[in-house]
């Protein structure tokens, strides 16, 4: 499958954009974004991940609050490095999840790539869809409506 291309290129992992620190930064890079909206990885593995032992522990796969934060994270990601919200002190907190559907489980090992699409993006809310792959296969998708601030 091939996943939109966004005007600039970041390759910036998720560490340099976002106040969530591990266990719970679920963004390993913005790979792009633009003002339509965001490209963004993370894998899911049995070291970086607690969850795992007691999540179905002989069949673990990735809870869905934890697929939806993930999304979510690439999105504010996306508005940090874009500027929209001043730099170290954005904001950027789900209000709102709408119509969330989870097709295939993701599972230890499995790269979930986010495509974020912009519907509506200006302070202090952004509506975002979202759009989680896994082998180019869609996993999960949802729409959110998120508050945008300053700390």
């Amino acid at each position: 499958m091939e996943f939109p291309e966004f005007a600039t290129l970041y390759n910036r992992p998720g560490i340099e954009l976002l106040p969530h620190r591990p266990p719970f930064l679920f963004v390993d890079k913005l790979v792009s974004a633009d003002e339509n909206g965001a490209l963004g990885e993370y894998t899911y593995t049995l070291e970086k991940n607690d969850f795992f032992k007691g999540h179905f522990p002989d069949y673990p796969i990735v809870p869905g609050v934890v697929l939806i934060e993930s999304m979510a994270q690439v999105a504010g990601a996306a508005i940090v490095a874009r500027g929209i919200l001043g730099e170290g002190t954005a904001s950027f907190i789900l209000a709102a999840v709408e119509n969330a559907r989870f097709r295939r489980p993701v599972r230890p090992g499995d790269k979930l790539v986010t495509v974020v699409k912009n519907v509506r993006i200006r302070r202090p809310l952004a509506t975002i869809e979202l759009k989680g792959y896994v082998e180019g296969e869609l996993a999960c998708e949802c729409t959110a409506k998120c508050m945008m601030g300053e700390k």
